[in-house]
């Protein structure tokens, strides 16, 4: 086995293991009464509503894949939605084994079919990640705005836990480290460039920064920022016909879903497809609302479990047709070729 693969299943392992921890803690941890509402919830579940979010599933993936297109324009690089979509699919497929695997496996997948350089495409998946995480505090600071008087307890509860001493003094040497190892890890980066530039390593991250140039770049910017938008009212939409799937939670209004949209991404990042996390950190989030916890810990399974299918489901697909398609597009290329 290579040190890379070890590496691979050693992460898988490590992040299953938190999962799988947080499952096992949140079930022993609730009492009889709970479990038994917990579950009574998940026969209450309407499944005809997984059709819509199914339906919404797969734009929110199509618009991420037109919005890819736009930021490999300025590179040159010119490939088909169809191609496209497909690596975003597989990549989600990657992330729900290995938590940024997916980043990978986007690249890997377009940069073989579509014959393009693999350094460019990662840094437009950089550039598309921290884009979606201003995005995403963007997002949180209007949940914030419009719901204080329900978020602002427990914002503030945090802020106290992280940089608040018991006294009740903000810990200054806290900002302070954290400042000083993000400025050394910015120089450290700097320097290591400068040395190696000229060599092989070099040309990759050179390729990289240029990618993440191309968020500037980008010839659309309207539509750019349209199909993001587009993006998150899926990733939201989701979220709110889900709330109808449970008579317990149908009763919540669409601005919930935006903080569990907040909050719950934070848990798909943590564990592989968010696995054991973001059922708990839903469920915690809904109990801002009034939701009993047992029934916020049954929404927050039901709608992972829903993220999964059609994560499983759209992926498998795309493997399949991915070289189908292209075998049929070079199939039509060359038959036109003869025939010119």
């Amino acid at each position: 086995m290579s040190r890379k693969t070890l590496s691979t299943v050693l992460q898988l392992i490590l992040f299953l293991s938190l999962g799988i921890g947080l499952i096992v803690w949140r079930y022993n941890g609730m009492t009889a009464e709970e479990k038994e509402q917990m579950f009574a919830a998940f026969g209450h579940v309407r499944w005809i509503y997984g059709i819509p979010i199914f339906i919404i599933g797969f734009l929110s993936h199509w618009f991420r894949a037109l919005r890819w297109k736009l930021l490999l324009q300025p590179l040159g690089i010119y490939p088909t939605t169809a191609n496209t979509t497909f690596a975003v699919l597989i990549g989600y497929l990657a992330n729900t084994l290995v938590p940024r695997l997916g980043e990978v496996a986007k690249c890997t997948v377009l940069a073989k079919y579509e014959k393009v350089p693999a350094d460019k495409l990662v840094g437009t998946i950089i550039a598309e990640r921290a884009f979606d995480l201003v995005c995403l505090v963007l997002i949180a600071l209007v949940t914030l705005g419009l719901q204080y008087d329900i978020i602002s307890p427990y914002a503030q509860k945090l802020y106290q836990e992280a940089f608040l001493s018991s006294d009740g003094s903000f810990i200054w040497t806290r900002m302070l480290l954290l400042a000083v190892i993000a400025a050394g890890g910015i120089l450290a980066i700097v320097l290591l460039y400068r040395k190696i530039k000229d060599s092989k390593v070099g040309h990759i991250i050179k390729g990289i920064g240029e990618g993440l140039k191309a968020i500037g770049l980008v010839r659309h910017k309207v539509l750019f920022l349209l199909y993001t938008l587009l993006i998150w009212s899926m990733y939201t939409s989701a979220i709110v016909v889900g709330f109808y799937a449970l008579p317990e939670t149908e009763q919540l209004m669409p601005l919930a879903g935006l903080a569990v949209i907040t909050f719950g991404s934070i848990g798909m990042i943590l564990t592989p497809g968010g696995i054991g996390a973001y059922p708990e950190i839903v469920a915690r989030v809904l109990t801002f609302y009034g939701i009993p916890a047992a029934y916020g810990f049954a929404y927050g399974w039901v709608s992972w479990g829903a993220q999964t299918v059609i994560v499983l489901i759209l992926g498998l697909a795309a493997l399949i047709l991915l070289p189908l398609y292209n075998r049929t597009s070079h199939a039509s290329v060359e038959e036109g070729i003869r025939t010119s």
